[in-house]
């Protein structure tokens, strides 16, 4: 199932303020970045709220933060085609604990527990012009395709929404949809509600948009997040203005250079058909060259590791030897045909890790140094990362039958994709406060782990002056920022006789599930510039150890799928490991990132088929290992 296929025909009205009407009406409205892309002067928006400076909570050793970037509302033109009732106001809303319309059968959306940062990342294409065809009061609603997008004939409405579709995909798009006006004003908008709703020190919001690059239904996608709100173009850049990613970073060049402070996040390489991280040469045409790499790399620092739409950190088929490789793929282009990508180089995450090693040896920088996050890509404003409180990624999904068994009308492979869908992630961020500021700092320099939805808790230093630490200890965090560097850093240049230590601890959730294991996975270039890696189990639960092969014996598994349920009676609330590599190679360019994974719990469809009464569907695990991933820390001789 595409992206942006059209699921259902009902769908709400959100409102979008009457400011949007007007500057539709009017194309002669302040224009600060020029319709092809370029750069403009940038401009601070108007203050929502005076009020007194809050006292901010500041940890020098820093604190985990949780949230996601990666978040689409009905202002989205997907989303609102798919049944999303509400828009960025009500996200912030529901990120922050309160309970929020749900599409679909209408049933309310409420996380467990608050967030503690969240982005509206809503699609630059066509944005915030298809919820205008249902306001009868707006020009859009007379649209030749309005009627059908917006009536209850699912035929009709399929047809006209693929047509919205191709016009984007295949460099024709409406000029009535693709106002830059609209654009403008609906941008404002969401810049203003989330300065609305940030609360230095307790909540924290970005202004963000996302990149929607799909040539040939090959995923290419790209979150771009503000740091602040001081200094923002006048409109995003859509991929109808370019699909390149190359001519995405010019223009975030050009916003840098004229006062903005922002960063792209890719994600979806599973989905992009190998060119997400190009083997030759990439999409846009370039040579994966140092000036590649460094333009690369400036602008877009982290990897969405893992959401909705499935985990890209590896496959079975380039690594047949993970035995956890197999979690929560989501194997399919983002074409309505549900074929899989022919080729998987390129889309995964740990062979472009060590890729890059092999490119910056010969001379050629290095274009995949990323840091890691999870993420949602959620499309009805709620980042339903709970797998027991999983609600979809569209809003036909609030109704857990047609989650399971697609909405009525869906093909058997739009409902197949629809059953694959995972839970969605969470962004872990050691950052000193809960501020915009020290949040993008964290974001910029990789202070970040990945999960797959828990809010595990993990640390991760390396160095050459470890070995006498101990995280545990009152001291132990303070020495191992001293005497190392933490996940997302570099360590250069190995002493006589050293090999790196690196130190690992992580923490279940509060009310979550027990851990299996810690694994550090390393990737190097051998001495005859092959790449290699290699996974190290250094911390296991319930004093296992590894057999003859070299192989652990699995945790167990305690889920009933009778009743969805599962018991702590396995595994540990904490583990912590101090590992040296055995079999360093100081001459060698390496990259290590740990690996942390629960015991086994039910997956969001195993809840639902207990709900419902429903036969799980075939192929779907009645259980899954939730894990998380820390950023890398990268040695280099």
């Amino acid at each position: 199932m595409d992206e942006f296929e059209v699921l259902t025909m009902h769908r709400p009205v959100t409102a979008i303020t009457l400011s949007l009407l007007l500057a539709a009406c009017n194309d002669q409205a302040a224009k600060l970045v020029s319709d092809d892309g370029g750069a403009g002067e940038a401009v601070a928006p108007a203050a929502l709220h005076a009020s007194p400076a809050p006292q901010i909570d500041v940890k020098p050793l820093r604190e985990v933060y949780f949230g996601n970037l990666h978040v689409h509302t009905s202002w989205s033109f997907d989303a609102f085609a798919n049944g999303a009732a509400t828009g960025p106001d009500e996200a912030y809303r529901w990120a922050r604990g309160e309970q929020i319309a749900g599409g679909g059968d209408g049933t309310p959306l409420k996380i467990k527990a608050p967030l503690d940062w969240y982005a509206v990342s809503d699609h630059a294409e066509y944005l915030g012009a298809l919820p205008l065809m249902a306001d009868s009061d707006s020009p859009l609603s007379k649209h030749p395709l309005a009627a059908a997008i917006t009536g209850d004939d699912a035929e009709a409405s399929f047809n006209a929404y693929t047509e919205v579709q191709n016009g984007i995909y295949y460099d024709d798009p409406d000029p009535v949809l693709g106002d830059p006006a609209i654009a403008r004003s609906v941008w404002r908008d969401m810049v203003d509600i989330a300065d609305a709703h940030n609360s230095p020190g307790e909540f924290t919001t970005f202004a963000a948009f996302e990149w929607t690059s799909a040539p040939d239904y090959r995923n290419l996608h790209r979150v771009v997040l503000f740091a602040d709100t001081d200094r923002v173009p006048d409109k995003p850049l859509s991929a109808i203005d370019t699909d390149k990613p190359e001519e995405l970073w010019q223009w975030m060049d050009a916003q840098r250079a004229a006062g903005s402070r922002l960063l792209a996040v890719p994600h979806n390489g599973n989905a992009s058909n190998g060119v997400m991280f190009p083997v030759e040469e990439s999409f846009g045409g370039s040579e994966l060259n140092r000036s590649y790499a460094q333009a690369r790399m400036r602008n877009e620092p982290l990897y969405e590791l893992t959401q909705i739409k499935g985990t890209s950190e590896t496959h079975p088929m380039l690594t047949p030897n993970d035995e956890f490789a197999a979690f929560e793929l989501w194997d399919y282009t983002l074409a309505s045909t549900a074929t899989p990508p022919e080729k998987k180089l390129g889309g995964y995450m740990r062979e472009a890790l060590i890729r890059g090693l092999k490119l910056d040896a010969a001379g050629k920088g290095n274009p995949f140094k990323y840091g890691f996050i999870g993420d949602s890509d959620t499309h009805n404003s709620a980042s339903a990362v709970e797998e027991d409180n999983y609600t979809g990624k569209f809003g036909f999904e609030n109704n857990p039958e047609h989650r399971l068994q697609g909405p009525p009308g869906v093909s058997e492979a739009g409902a197949r994709q629809v059953r694959q869908f995972s839970s969605g992630g969470l962004a872990g961020v050691w950052a000193e406060a809960n501020t915009r500021d020290a949040l993008f700092a964290a974001l910029q320099r990789k202070e970040t782990f990945a999960t797959s939805g828990p809010r595990l808790k993990v640390r991760f230093f390396g160095g050459f002056g470890l070995s006498a630490i101990d995280l545990a200890a009152p001291d132990g965090v303070n020495r191992a920022y001293a005497a190392g560097v933490p996940m997302g850093g570099d360590l250069k240049g190995a002493p006589e006789n050293a090999a790196p230590t690196f130190l690992v601890q992580a923490i279940r959730e509060t009310e979550g599930a027990n851990l299996d294991r810690i694994q550090v996975i390393k990737g190097w270039i051998d001495d005859a510039g092959e790449q290699q890696h290699a996974i190290y189990d250094i911390a296991l639960s319930d004093d296992r150890e590894p057999g003859p092969d070299g192989r652990v014996p699995p945790v167990g598994n305690t889920v009933n799928p009778e009743d969805a349920s599962y018991s702590n009676s396995i595994g540990e609330v904490q583990l912590q490991a101090k590992w040296t590599d055995p079999d360093f190679d100081p001459s060698a360019s390496a990259v290590y990132y740990a690996r942390v994974l629960q015991i086994p719990t039910p997956r969001w469809s195993t809840y639902d088929a207990v709900r419902t009464g429903m036969k799980l569907p075939d192929g779907l695990p009645v259980s899954i290992q939730e894990r998380a991933w820390t950023s890398p820390i990268w040695y280099t001789p």
